[in-house]
């Protein structure tokens, strides 16, 4: 397009080139005339520099309004540049917006999801719940199941009031205020059949952490059915609707006292257990004792009566070694507090840094470590310390008071492991019962360590 601009401006200073050259012809074609006078040749001459002027003046005229043409059609090219830049500009920016809206759609979307979400793997249930908490803190199950019977009466009357879903008192079906009444009824009773069986199945799967998601669940078909019959403005009443969950919060609250009674129950079952096995232990050893303390009398008085005075002083010394040792079993018997403190890990099992700490009061301890190593774990556990205390059951809460934040089981106090070394255990054990002589810091392990494949 320029190049067809300059190929003008050249053809007209050829032109204008062209116009000088005629005017020196014309010129010398004029000083050969020789007819004219000097007066008429210098009218002539001002005639053809007047018209070579006006040409001149055209010319420049026309170049000026040449170039003028060209800055315009450039000026018209960068703006046509600078708006199809505005215009693709304008679109990006269009683009980014809608971008923008529909990331946040999304969003908001997912937000929707997330607390429409039940989760139903247990796993998730306890995670979303985390420790259980109770709602409604009672005595025992008794006491639960006697508030549950009074939120199930209060739901019972008002199913009987029909007041526990509420629908429009002025709808009419094919005219009539009377079928539109019958509709509306018929709609609220389906409504709440519906509304109840989710509350029934939430209550069948009940788990103690899991109430949080029962009433998710419970609180989504509730919005359910407000959508469903928002035509005749059926919706379950707030009342009717606490009564549910609270009765979900109990059944929670129910299930987790009933397991704590039986886990104390249990507990309580072992606990006599042990003291049976003790009781027994003792009753053996005394009568070891006593058949023992019998024989040396006999063999006392036989050797008085042979006149073994030496014999018989030395036999009366070991005489009182049993009477004294009849003499502790006695008070062990007696004092319920006594007995050992025991320290014990499991290498294969939990690995290096668990040990379980608790107290027995058998005469032999090692009996009640080998039952502790019985089946339900795959090896036996490997003793660190055993330390006999007159108040074993204070040594022991002590230990587990200074070890409470690393506990294995924060939920269940019974369950006695800790994440510590015995080597930690030692110097606590030194610090609130004095030296400790006996321990064995290195798990043997052996069955661990023999079934450990050969690298």
């Amino acid at each position: 397009m320029f190049g067809s601009k300059q190929k003008k401006i050249v053809s007209l200073e050829q032109v204008a080139g062209g116009l000088h050259a005629e005017v020196g012809r014309l010129t010398a074609h004029l000083h050969s005339l020789g007819g004219m006078d000097h007066l008429q040749i210098r009218q002539e001459v001002d005639r053809m520099r007047a018209e070579l002027a006006g040409l001149q003046q055209t010319h420049a005229a026309e170049r000026q309004a040449h170039q003028n043409a060209l800055a315009a059609e450039k000026q018209a090219h960068d703006g046509t540049l600078a708006a199809e830049r505005r215009a693709q500009e304008d679109a990006l920016s269009l683009q980014r917006k809608g971008f923008e809206q529909g990331l946040a759609q999304l969003r908001e979307e997912l937000a929707v999801a997330q607390r429409t979400l039940v989760p139903f793997t247990d796993e998730l249930l306890f995670q979303d719940a985390g420790v259980f908490r109770y709602h409604h803190p009672l005595e025992n199950s008794e006491a639960y199941k006697r508030e549950l019977d009074r939120v199930q009466d209060a739901m019972k009357k008002m199913i009987k009031d029909k007041t526990a879903v509420v629908g429009s008192s002025r709808f009419s079906y094919n005219g009539s205020d009377r079928e539109g009444a019958k509709m509306v009824a018929d709609w609220c009773k389906l409504m709440l059949r519906s509304y109840n069986t989710e509350a029934e199945n939430s209550l069948r799967v009940m788990k103690a952490g899991s109430v949080d998601a029962a009433k998710k669940r419970l609180l989504r078909a509730a919005e359910a059915i407000e959508k469903l019959g928002k035509m005749v403005s059926i919706q379950i009443d707030d009342r009717y609707e606490k009564l549910r969950m609270r009765e979900l919060e109990l059944t929670a609250d129910y299930l987790q006292k009933k397991q704590e009674e039986k886990e104390s129950e249990r507990a309580e079952r072992e606990r006599l257990r042990e003291e049976a096995k003790a009781q027994a232990e003792f009753r053996r050893e005394l009568e070891k004792l006593d058949k023992e303390r019998k024989h040396l009398e006999n063999v006392r008085k036989a050797l008085l009566d042979k006149g073994e005075l030496e014999a018989a002083r030395e036999l009366e010394a070991e005489l009182e070694q049993v009477v004294a040792s009849i003499d502790g079993v006695h008070q062990r018997e007696a004092n319920i507090r006594a007995g050992y403190v025991y320290v014990i890990s499991n290498l294969g099992a939990f690995g290096p840094k668990m040990v379980k700490i608790g107290m027995t009061r058998r005469l032999h301890p090692e009996e009640r470590v080998l039952e502790l190593g019985d089946a339900s774990v795959p090896f036996r556990y490997d003793t660190h310390i055993l330390y006999y205390s007159h108040d074993a059951v204070s040594l022991e809460t002590a230990l587990h008071r200074e070890l409470s934040d690393r506990r294995v089981n924060q939920v269940n106090m019974r369950r006695e492991f800790f994440y510590a070394t015995p080597e930690e255990v030692r110097e606590l054990l030194k610090k609130h019962a004095g030296q400790v002589l006996e321990y064995v810091l290195e798990p043997e392990a052996a069955e661990f360590r023999q079934s450990a494949p050969v690298q």
